[in-house]
């Protein structure tokens, strides 16, 4: 996470960012050359180009963490950028408290220059020049919004589900840092966010709130992402770098989607026509006597210029999942009673499913709640408390799992492969060598060849996929397969699952993915509870949704009924508290006046000095509690109300 003001001096321009003449290169690599765009106050623009074009670099060269090779990046005065790095790194001693009370940002610098100043004062409270930076600096505070800042982070970081501040950095997993580096980002509110793969790790409901947190906010961002309703929703432009050139849409991914596509078929029209040209121009050159005029050499430049347009090759844009699949016997897969806990963590309690022929089954359900558990039991990488899993004898797995695998970075890319298979079976029954199938999933030659370790994160990636698919699995379980790979590839495997053959299990936080590949969910609502549901997400939200209201709907204060029916002449049935309830009623009364009162005296400290975000974390924690027992005591309060007295 990375938050600075790029300038003092107050905000003159409406670009906040432009970019000239930018490149970048790694050894013979070129990864782009004069690159040149402006993002304006109040672009949300997303940054799209396949894997290992250099859209990490590109971010970390935009906050100064990546030198370019040659171009300018310029800022407006005094905007504050704030960075979310795809892989954030903390100090992994430190504690979650201990992070967030350094001087991490301009923020909590600027809380502690107020304090060390305010201490000072007291003591020589007729120093004009202390008197001078403390009136500065007071400024400063109310600027950023610093007064309430602890408050306001402790909420954040709950929202994020980050609560015990007592845990060092080190014992956090991979998605834990990510939520807390993007909490500890929101909370600073940044004139300019640069965010890099910012929905990776985090779970449905937390991508739907962040989306509509940056959808409605008017806060200006540059993104990196693979989400394509996330990208949808928020984004208002998209920068795609295609071939080398850079392409601007002024409009979100639907819009991209359909200029993109008009764009490819006019090259490819382009490139068909130059093709038929140059049959006629090669004859033209056998032809040609060897005696050249003026008109005839200028022929033969536009000849050579002809030649390499026909020669277009769209390879390194495609990648071809053309993946055989063992056959499937009739028995495919039983899990009987299964229970598994950790603890006093129930994941599942007497679980029971037949996994058949063809199916495509998604996973969801809050982080935590043990989906990867539940993937593991299967494979037989966990064994359950209790119950049986029996697998098909004709079942061969294949398990993308969420960590990958740790390939050793100093092998060739092609010895990877070959490591398993020197010769792979197709899917329409021939074969092909490791060099072919590397290059069906854009690995040309030249790459082919090179160490791992100079593979970009969804390079890496994509080499994973390829190393599960070329054992040709018929029970294919792919446990968040989307993240930092491209919209290419994403396609791509779009594609391959609608053909495949075999019983297919994915957990993903993509929810275009989602609906594109399942037909039914297995929905984890914690406790151990397991809910199937027919249909793909978008279908399983509109359901949850129109029950929601349903309920709501039921669940209408009885009053309103009772209005109702006196305004159409119906008198409303009048019953008599019995002693028990109306004790009760007064009770209820009585607790709800204690609970508010409480409430306001916690909003209050929230409010006040207090620094201690433990104390913080804890006070924000019991007005949580207090809200929903107030929620109860009313429901309750309004069923007794109804009953006169």
């Amino acid at each position: 996470m990375f938050a600075k003001r790029k300038n003092d001096e107050p905000i003159t321009s409406m670009n906040y960012l432009s970019v000239e003449n930018l490149s970048k290169s790694f050894g013979d690599k070129v990864l782009f050359s004069n690159l040149g765009f402006g993002i304006g106050k109040g672009d949300k623009t997303a940054f799209i180009a396949i894997n290992g074009a250099g859209k990490t670099t590109l971010m970390r060269m935009l906050t100064g963490k990546e030198e370019p090779d040659g171009g300018s990046i310029t800022y407006a005065e005094g905007i504050r950028v704030g960075y979310l790095e795809q892989e954030p790194d903390f100090p992994k001693s430190l504690t979650i408290d201990e992070l967030i009370k350094s001087e991490h940002n301009e923020v909590q610098q600027c809380v502690k220059l107020y304090e060390r100043l305010t201490s000072q004062s007291g003591e020589n409270h007729d120093d004009p020049l202390l008197s001078k930076q403390l009136a500065e600096v007071t400024t400063r505070m109310e600027a950023l919004h610093a007064w309430n800042y602890d408050r306001r982070l402790v909420e954040m970081l709950t929202r994020f589900g980050i609560t015990n501040l007592n845990q060092t950095i080190g014992s956090l997993s991979g998605g834990q840092v990510k939520r807390l580096s993007l909490a500890m980002l929101l909370v600073d509110q940044p004139d300019l966010l640069l965010l890099d793969e910012p929905t990776n790790h985090l779970d449905i409901p937390m991508i739907e709130w962040l989306e509509k947190y940056l959808k409605q906010s008017n806060i200006t961002l540059l993104m990196v992402t693979h989400d394509r309703y996330f990208l949808d929703r928020v984004c208002n432009n998209i920068l795609e770098l295609f071939l080398g050139k850079l392409y601007l849409h002024k409009g979100n991914f639907s819009y991209y989607v359909q200029k993109s596509t008009e764009r490819e078929a006019a090259i490819a029209a382009e490139i068909q026509k130059a093709g038929q040209l140059l049959k006629t121009e090669t004859e033209w050159m056998r032809r040609m006597p060897q005696a050249r005029t003026t008109k005839s050499k200028s022929r033969i430049a536009a000849y050579y210029e002809l030649k390499e347009k026909a020669a277009q090759r769209r390879n390194q844009q495609q990648i071809q999942l053309d993946v055989g699949t063992q056959r499937i016997g009739s028995k495919v897969l039983e899990m009987r009673n299964i229970h598994k806990s950790f603890g006093n963590v129930p994941i599942l309690n007497g679980f029971d499913y037949t996994f058949t022929k063809g199916e495509r089954i998604g996973v969801v359900g809050d982080n935590g709640v043990g989906k990867t558990t539940f993937l593991n039991l299967i494979t037989g990488d966990l064994l359950p408390d209790k119950g049986r899993v029996i697998s098909g004898d004709t079942i061969v797995f294949g398990y993308y799992t969420q960590s990958g695998i740790r390939f050793d970075e100093s092998k060739r890319v092609i010895d990877v492969v070959k490591e398993i298979a020197e010769i792979i079976p197709s899917g329409n029954g021939n074969t092909a060598t490791a060099s072919q199938w590397l290059s069906r999933f854009m690995f040309p030659p030249a790459m082919q060849n090179q160490p791992v370790y100079l593979l970009s994160g969804g390079e890496k990636r994509r080499l994973y996929l390829l190393t599960v698919l070329i054992k040709n699995p018929n029970f294919l379980i792919l446990d968040e397969p989307t993240n930092d790979l491209d919209l290419i590839t994403l396609q791509a495997m779009e594609d391959f699952i609608g053909e495949y053959k075999g019983c297919l299990l994915i957990v993903s936080h993509d929810r275009y993915f989602m609906d594109q590949v399942v037909d039914q969910l297995f929905v984890f609502e914690g406790g151990g509870e397991v809910r199937g549901f027919t249909g793909n997400y978008s279908e399983y939200r509109e359901f949850v949704e129109n029950k929601t209201r349903e309920e709501k709907a039921i669940a209408m204060p009885a009053e309103k009924s009772q209005v109702q029916q006196k305004s159409e002449g119906q008198p409303a049935r009048k019953i008599k508290r019995t002693y028990k309830e109306q004790k009760e009623y007064e009770q209820v009364e009585t607790e709800i006046l204690t609970l508010e009162h409480e409430k306001n005296e916690l909003t209050a400290q929230l409010q006040g000095n207090v620094t201690d975000y433990q104390c913080l974390a804890q006070i924000s924690e019991r007005i949580g509690e207090i809200d929903r027992e107030l929620e109860q005591r009313m429901e309750r309060w309004l069923e007794l109300d109804e009953i006169e007295k």
